[in-house]
């Protein structure tokens, strides 16, 4: 009831308001980049796990961003080649945090609390060596357990081990765009990929723009935004456009130490928004409904995917 009342006395802006008080704004919009699922070693079309390594940590070092790789230890980092991937981010200066062993659902029924636990302990003994290693874990599937049982038994585990929830405040549903150019490659090397970029980066500048209008109606203010983004091709052969793109919109970018840091990171919704933003829990907590432009933060990307089939891709 307390955390109810605490949300309910920052949520004191209409729509309209929030719009309003977000338009007058000077102040420039700061993001943080997180990238989950990695290092993966699977085999992809055109780079090799090693390139799209290396190519994501090239955008990022020209751009000057410092991020956070959230490793699933099975997909690469159990392994030799996949450990030297995530070492590789680690002696870049980025953050290290941990997103399981094999990256199973908490909401799943076969799933129990102490085996989800045990994945989190597990991942933590490949990537506690590494030098930019935090005491970070972020849920699989952003899902913080279908039962309260499952919750409390999760908050309890993280405070026991001090752990912090690394939540996502702006989501992206970057993996489903993935899957269509990796799709299309595979069928055909040579294909013309160009609108699945032009979608992705429409896709992204949608999300920004979205979330950070619902941060000024739910919290009266810009919040450093926590970006959640995959270790996978379409980030490999994009992100210096992406990075661009939120330059030019006149974002600013910050550690994921410093974002985390925003007091918003400290609230724990009692109505958690399963595998969706921060935000998201906190106006579903709110009894906010289906607030104007809803449908396209948790569509999974289907509008891109709808307007690339129209294109015949």
């Amino acid at each position: 009831m307390k955390l109810f009342r605490h949300y309910l006395s920052v949520f004191s802006y209409t729509c309209a308001s929030a719009l309003l008080l977000f338009a007058g704004n000077g102040h420039a919009q700061t993001v943080a980049f997180t990238f989950d699922d990695g290092p993966q070693l699977e085999q992809t079309p055109k780079l090799s796990p090693q390139q799209r390594n290396q190519a994501m940590l090239d955008a990022l070092t020209r751009h000057g961003v410092s991020a956070a790789l959230f490793v699933t230890a099975a997909n690469g980092a159990n392994q030799p080649a996949g450990y030297a991937l995530a070492k590789a981010w680690s002696d870049a200066g980025h953050a290290i945090g941990n997103h399981s062993m094999t990256h199973p659902d908490l909401h799943s029924e076969k799933v129990s609390l102490a085996q989800y636990q045990q994945e989190i302990l597990d991942c933590d003994k490949i990537i506690s060596t590494l030098p930019g290693y935090q005491k970070w874990y972020r849920y699989t599937y952003l899902r913080e357990g279908n039962t309260p049982e499952k919750r409390d038994g999760m908050r309890s585990f993280l405070k026991q081990h001090d752990y912090r929830n690394a939540y996502v405040s702006l989501d992206t549903s970057d993996w489903r765009l993935n899957e269509k150019l990796t799709a299309v490659l595979k069928k055909n090397p040579q294909a013309d990929v160009s609108p699945i970029k032009r979608a992705y980066l429409a896709h992204v500048r949608q999300r920004a723009e979205a979330y950070r209008a619902l941060s000024w109606q739910l919290q009266g203010r810009d919040i450093a935004q926590v970006m959640l983004m995959h270790h996978n091709l379409i980030n490999a052969l994009w992100l210096d456009d992406v990075i661009q793109q939120f330059r030019d919109m006149g974002w600013s970018f910050i550690t994921p130490t410093v974002a985390l840091n925003d007091p918003v990171y400290q609230l724990m919704p009692e109505r958690a928004a399963a595998g969706q933003s921060l935000l998201l829990s906190m106006a579903k907590t709110l009894g906010l409904g289906k607030f104007a432009g809803w449908e396209r933060l948790v569509d999974d990307g289907d509008f891109e995917i709808e307007a690339l089939k129209q294109q015949g891709l």
